[in-house]
């Protein structure tokens, strides 16, 4: 689809707009083929549903970012095409890039392995080390469609170990997407392994919502069954300021795994704002971390 997108780029005089400027995040989409990654670069670029087809080089657009942190903030991507011949080129997008996308069909199992391998040999590349990985689970609006838990497993998270400090708050939006925000059960598990062995951290604090991912039924996203919402009693004594500071001790001495599963749906557009949200959190994360690191040489 690279083709065809050049004339309305040029015809609305927009050409420019593709090419890169200063505060610009540079963001390279990847994914096996009829993923659903070019369909979901023109809902965020456009925010509508745009017929495409299959991606033969690549699709590069800059979006915007419209909720949370990632308001205001513009993202370079570019989407390259996800057939098996195209992949081995996948390492020249991804040189100097701020963070990768990677795009799963969610009711795809039979090819979940294959979407696995392709995952970790881009993640595990030298030149990627720390680089932030969200990893949208599309496709959730159709029936046995695997919730991000399950994915989790199915893609072998784990064995992910990214440098890149733990995001200290997920912020729900008003909007109905708010229930699509996926939160890595692994992550969560550290946290509370945190809390447990008193080790602190900022990963919660009185007025953060904490997200508990559950794998109900996929058919019904507008629902909201897809993941519930928690609130930790906010106090005002000095219990509460112990443990803001056993939080903030541990923040400091712990790091995510680097990165982050999103629920959405490309069609409706459901979920892909909130994971810009979630990417920019790991990328300022993880600037932040590289410049403390400069500072102590």
């Amino acid at each position: 689809m690279g083709a065809t997108m050049v004339k309305p780029l040029v015809k609305n005089g927009s050409l420019l707009d593709a090419l890169p400027s200063q505060g610009t995040l540079h963001v390279v989409m990847l994914g096996l083929d009829s993923a659903g990654k070019t369909t979901a670069l023109y809902r965020l670029k456009f925010d509508q549903y745009l017929n495409t087809v299959p991606t033969i080089g690549f699709n590069c657009e800059k979006v915007q970012g419209t909720i949370g942190r990632a308001k205001g903030i513009h993202f370079l991507v570019w989407d390259v095409g996800g057939q098996e011949k195209l992949r081995p080129l996948w390492r020249s997008y991804t040189r100097c890039t701020d963070g990768i996308l990677f795009v799963i069909d969610s009711v795809d199992t039979e090819r979940m392995e294959e979407a696995k391998m392709e995952l970790m040999r881009t993640a595990k590349c030298p030149d990627n080390q720390g680089v932030p990985v969200l990893i949208l689970a599309n496709k959730q609006d159709l029936p046995n469609a695997c919730c991000a838990k399950e994915l989790e497993k199915l893609l072998g998270l784990n064995e992910l170990h990214n440098p890149v400090p733990n995001m200290p708050t997920i912020r729900a939006s008003s909007s109905s997407t708010s229930n699509l925000i996926g939160y890595s059960s692994s992550n969560q598990r550290n946290a509370e392994k945190a809390v447990d062995t008193h080790l602190p951290s900022q990963l919660y604090s009185p007025k953060t919502p904490i997200l508990e991912q559950t794998c109900e039924s996929n058919s019904s996203m507008s629902s909201g069954t897809m993941s519930s919402f928690s609130y930790m009693p906010s106090h005002t004594n000095s219990a509460e300021k112990d443990m803001k500071m056993q939080h903030e001790t541990k923040q400091n001495a712990s790091h995510m795994k680097g990165w982050y599963i999103q629920p959405t749906c490309a069609i409706t557009g459901e979920g892909l704002q909130e994971g810009l949200d979630a990417l920019y959190e790991m990328i300022l994360k993880r600037r932040k971390i590289n410049k403390s690191h400069k500072k102590r040489r």
